[in-house]
């Protein structure tokens, strides 16, 4: 039997898939048995078509797919939430089974998919809506099903994971470093999703329902961005034995699921500090298989086809067994989401002060009468140039010798302009926050201090 094939969307991951097929067709075959034939492809570019060779069997109408009655998979490669809704909503009620890697459409409207494929009898398959090529949603609804899962947290947005390594390794600012990752193809034009978080919101929802059992939309998970990010940070963060990842957070609690993603300071001795560049890493603790952590390629051509023909390899291979369908949602249950604002965790908060006595304690005073006493060791200072940038080693080098020097004048008292102004040395206090409710957070800093850095820690 000869499994036919839809394809709805031909730019970089589709166009991936075509490749796979013409190399890899009659290995399918020999190796696995698996015959499938690629005989539809819709695109609203007939010049990716050419292209790929495939302008013989294109058209512009998804509606050709849907209606063919031949074609038993479609896979549905074009994004977002309106037409890919349509699409897929479409061929399930055609009676097609269906492969996508849309995590916009599973994390919104996940709940409305399962629902009609259990109602049409069919599949739907969605490995590549999170991270790319590694294998982590197949794991997770098979080989992990014995476990009781408590805790889910992953680098899952190549673009910000890149951004953040180039910042920590070259003392590069936020703007530069996402300029040079537009300009590599990393970023796109409009990096919102990549940078606000909002992309990892939408995997961290997909992992967070399966892992728990419960469903979760893009909508319940609180997201911040790497917009307010410094070298700087990053500098103190690594001085103090940890990196600054974006990391997505899905935990189990007492009170219910916790599901966020911002930035996250890890112990450098964490596996997940080890995951630089545009690579992703899914760290998964069971309570029968303890800690694991899924690593590869996030992004791309051939790792995001990869993962989308391997779902339908096996959706292929269950049709030419005559296998129904055996594993559709898992959400059977309705835990409670714990609200950001009522979380409990660990901080560091960096603020830049004049150097002068008393400044330190007036700061303390305040986290005091927010109810948070800190402890006087609890802070660190160091001194630093406000106008610190990111500049070639040589200047750096220079400019760290100033500072050396500014630093011993600034010992021996505050040093003034010939105007009788304040120097522009200024000495950073920063402060570990244990146990501190998110809804305290803003509050205390924005009491403190208008030039601060708050950053949530995961310790040791």
């Amino acid at each position: 039997m000869t499994v036919k094939l839809g394809l709805v969307g031909t730019g970089t991951v589709g166009g991936g898939c075509i490749d796979i097929l013409k190399n890899h067709r009659e290995d399918f075959k020999r190796h696995y048995g698996i015959d499938v034939e690629l005989v539809r492809v819709c695109s609203r570019n007939p010049e990716q078509a050419i292209e790929h060779g495939v302008e013989d069997i294109f058209t512009q109408d998804f509606h050709d797919i849907l209606n063919d009655p031949d074609i038993d998979i479609v896979i549905e490669l074009i994004g977002g939430t309106t037409v890919a809704r349509d699409v897929v909503l479409g061929a399930l009620r055609a009676g097609k089974n269906v492969v996508t890697a849309n995590k916009a459409l599973m994390a919104t409207h996940g709940e409305e998919v399962m629902r009609t494929a259990e109602e049409a009898g069919k599949e739907i398959a969605f490995e590549a809506s999170v991270g790319g090529g590694i294998p982590i949603i197949d794991p997770m609804k098979h080989s992990l099903i014995a476990n009781r899962i408590d805790s889910v947290m992953g680098i899952v947005n190549g673009t910000t994971n890149y951004m953040l390594t180039r910042m920590a390794e070259d003392d590069m600012p936020y703007a530069d470093v996402l300029a040079e990752a537009q300009a590599k193809g990393f970023a796109e034009a409009d990096p919102t999703a990549d940078v606000d978080g909002l992309d990892a919101a939408a995997k961290i929802a997909i992992l967070a329902s399966i892992a728990f059992n419960s469903r979760v939309t893009i909508n319940d998970v609180h997201a911040e961005g790497i917009r307010h990010i410094t070298p700087l940070d990053l500098e103190i963060a690594k001085d103090m034995g940890y990196c600054v990842k974006l990391l997505a957070h899905a935990h189990r609690t007492d009170e219910g699921i916790d599901v966020r993603v911002h930035p996250t300071m890890l112990p450098l001795s964490h596996q997940l500090a080890t995951v630089n560049g545009v690579y992703n890493a899914i760290y998964v603790v069971g309570d029968a298989v303890g800690e694991t952590m899924f690593f590869g390629e996030g992004a791309g051509s051939g790792p995001a086809a990869s993962a989308v023909m391997g779902d339908v390899l096996e959706v292929a291979r269950h049709l030419q067994a005559g296998i129904p369908p055996f594993v559709g949602c898992t959400c059977t249950d309705k835990l409670p989401l714990v609200p950001m604002e009522e979380l409990k965790t660990k901080y560091y908060i960096r603020f830049a002060v004049a150097d002068r006595s008393g400044v330190l304690a007036a700061m303390a005073g305040v986290f005091a009468s927010h109810g948070y006493p800190a402890r006087q060791e609890g802070w660190q200072q160091r001194g630093h140039h406000l106008r610190h940038a990111y500049r070639p080693r040589e200047e750096r080098a220079r400019r760290a010798r100033r500072h050396s020097e500014a630093r011993r004048r600034a010992a021996r008292g505050a040093e003034r302009h010939p105007r009788g102004g304040l120097s522009r040395f200024w000495r950073f206090a920063e402060l570990r926050l244990s146990e501190a409710p998110c809804s305290a957070r803003g509050l205390i800093a924005s009491s403190a201090s208008r030039r601060c850095r708050p950053v949530a820690v995961l310790w040791p």
